[in-house]
């Protein structure tokens, strides 16, 4: 092996065992075609300090290479946490989601600082697409009494449909069949744009949809907290 092909292994290494927790996947649960529960456990994860709207990034074979989620819930007593993963096109993320079976290692970095659900009072609107799955279950269950309801563009209606029904989440979720033409959108758009206005918007999911709704929802006494998870071509976002 060359130097030049050493630094950067050696720098991998490094960053790998200073910013990141060692983890196994304890369980992996198929919720559809391309939808798949995981959970990871490991004694690092105990007793960590986690607000609900954090999120998690699982390196895919290098610190330089790794990708976000967001956690239903980390258990802290038995060092655990719960997220979704979604298999859409080729990259290295849907690889690593479809293939993940119990036993398999990896190398977590977070909890990190993203949408703190706990700080934000009143009732709340959910909207994002399939990878913002997490984001609703754990807003919903980050107070209990607090109204929350969620607004969900979709690929697969029938798949999406039954996996927030196995999370409890299917009787506070409408959904959006996506249409070629982003039609869908008028229709999203227009049952938020007729939501109470004392209401918090925290937007997630593809970033143009998110640039759009932000644009769309500005007005009087509504807040509108984003978080763009995704973007086409782009590699990773957090």
């Amino acid at each position: 092996m060359s130097a030049m092909n050493e630094q950067p292994g050696r720098l991998n290494r490094v960053l790998t065992r200073l910013l990141m927790n060692h983890a196994k996947v304890a369980e992996s649960e198929a919720l559809g075609r391309r939808l798949r529960l995981i959970t990871l456990e490991s004694p690092a994860f105990r007793g960590v300090a986690f607000a609900p709207g954090q999120y998690v990034q699982i390196a895919m074979g290098s610190a330089f290479r790794a990708r976000a989620y967001t956690p239903l819930d980390w258990d802290g007593a038995a060092g655990r946490l719960r997220f979704i993963g979604v298999v859409h096109g080729n990259g290295p993320g849907s690889a690593w989601v479809e293939g993940a079976r119990p036993g398999d290692e990896c190398d977590v970095f977070g909890p990190r600082r993203s949408l703190d659900l706990r700080a934000i009072a009143g009732p709340l609107v959910v909207v994002g697409d399939e990878t913002a799955i997490g984001l609703a279950y754990a807003a919903v269950h980050a107070d209990p009494a607090r109204p929350v309801i969620c607004h969900f563009e979709v690929g697969d209606g029938p798949e999406i449909g039954g996996a927030l029904s196995a999370l409890g989440l299917g009787g506070v979720t409408m959904l959006y069949p996506k249409r070629p033409d982003d039609g869908h959108l008028a229709d999203l758009v227009a049952a938020l744009t007729a939501t109470d206005a004392n209401v918090t918007f925290v937007l997630s999911g593809k970033a143009d949809t998110v640039d759009h709704l932000r644009k769309t929802l500005k007005r009087p006494r509504a807040t509108v907290l984003a978080k763009p998870y995704w973007a086409p071509g782009r590699k990773g976002m957090d």
